[in-house]
């Protein structure tokens, strides 16, 4: 019994020593870069109720929720999703804000995944959002700070997937589509199975320039010239049309970042979030199967919470981000600036004294008293495993 309570649950793990020092010191770099676009932080309860990330809010689905409840009866959940309590938050506290509003965050997100998945269960995630805001320059702004935050990570190599939710909705919507041969075709982009999408738009009785679109949703573009192709296409689909247009756009704002050679568009890109409605973004590098930041546009998610406004956000996912980093070789570099003072009865008062005169002058103290069953080389190889930059003995 005793040997089992040392283990976790499945999904969940113990983050310590240089792993802990290095996660908290890559967050600070990245909170600082959002701030210094003007960002300013909020902290959310870790349970909401369940209403905040139900079906309609078009979140993660139930049975992935840790639902629990309260005194009252009431249904709540571990957050599996830091965006809506954004907007819940927006919504209560700046209702009457009719200018941009720039909050960022950071915190646990839990989605109890299946087991087969292998993937944590509570993850951190540190994100932006920017709420108010409508236009592409907004987007343009999103992306080139997450850009920023993946540079200042000291990663080299890196790309962000652009796409448009409006342009597969656009298609579903042409096309006539039923739910379940929506499901299907979302199911074949996910798994990036295009040769199925390919087989699947044959069985549909489609005009040639929509027959076009579809076969675009597994094509990379790296520019908005390559754009004009699908846009000659969409003529005929406003709402299609309407997509890529920001997606041109967005290109050239990005040009005056000078990011854009960090960005790809992909139409195929798609998200489980179903509240995203204009471009969607998933950052992607060596090392990490999964997207290491996400995000996208969402203008109608505050409306659920009594608010007009058009908001647009993002999420790094630390432990993603972490990971690549790891295994890229790419160092979190961790300043080592500890001593150890040691110190026996006798001269309790001068140990104290000279570890508060250290203290306020910045220096890093760990005070220990004399245990006498030690000797001194048992200090001196405690300080050696633990880094430590120096050892005093006051004796």
């Amino acid at each position: 019994m005793k040997r089992q309570l040392l283990h976790t649950p499945e999904g969940v793990r113990d983050i310590y020593n240089d792993e802990c020092e290095k996660k908290m010191l890559l967050q600070d770099q990245l909170y600082h870069i959002l701030r210094l676009h003007g960002y300013h932080p909020i902290q959310t309860p870790t349970f909401e109720f369940f209403d905040i990330f139900g079906r309609e809010i078009g979140t993660t689905p139930s049975k992935d929720l840790y639902k629990f409840f309260d005194r009252e009866g009431n249904t709540l959940v571990l957050r599996p999703d830091i965006t809506p309590s954004i907007a819940r938050c927006a919504a209560k506290y700046f209702g009457e804000e009719e200018l941009p509003i720039r909050l960022c965050y950071m915190g646990n997100t839990f989605i109890n995944n299946s087991s087969y998945q292998g993937r944590l269960k509570e993850c951190t995630q540190l994100g932006a959002e920017l709420l108010g805001d409508p236009s592409v320059d907004a987007d343009a702004e999103m992306i080139s700070m997450v850009i920023s935050c993946l540079k200042a990570a000291g990663l080299k190599e890196f790309q962000l997937s652009i796409g448009h939710a409006d342009f597969f909705r656009g298609l579903m919507e042409a096309a006539g589509l039923l739910e379940e041969q929506e499901e299907e075709l979302r199911e074949l982009i996910s798994n990036k199975n295009f040769f199925g999408v390919e087989e699947f738009v044959e069985t549909l009785n489609l005009e040639e320039n929509l027959k076009n679109l579809f076969g675009m949703l597994g094509n990379l573009y790296t520019g908005s010239d390559e754009l004009s192709a699908a846009r000659e296409c969409a003529a005929s689909y406003p709402r299609i049309l309407k997509a890529i247009g920001d997606l041109e756009e967005l290109h050239k704002i990005l040009e005056v970042y000078e990011v854009s050679r960090y960005v790809s568009f992909e139409l195929g890109t798609i998200s489980n979030y179903q509240y995203y409605t204009g471009i969607i973004f998933a950052g992607y590098t060596f090392g990490s199967g999964e997207a290491i930041v996400k995000g996208g546009r969402y203008d109608r998610l505050l409306t659920c919470f009594g608010k007009d406004s058009a908001s647009i956000g993002f999420a790094f996912v630390i432990d993603q981000l972490m990971a690549a980093l790891q295994r890229q070789k790419i160092d979190v570099p961790v300043e080592r600036c500890v001593e150890l003072m040691v110190y026996k009865s006798a001269k309790r008062q001068k140990a104290i004294t000279a570890a508060a005169t250290a203290r306020a002058a910045g220096r890093c103290v760990e005070l220990m008293l004399w245990d006498e069953t030690k000797q001194r080389k048992d200090y001196e190889d405690y300080a050696a495993r633990s880094r430590m930059t120096n050892v005093q003995f006051f004796a």
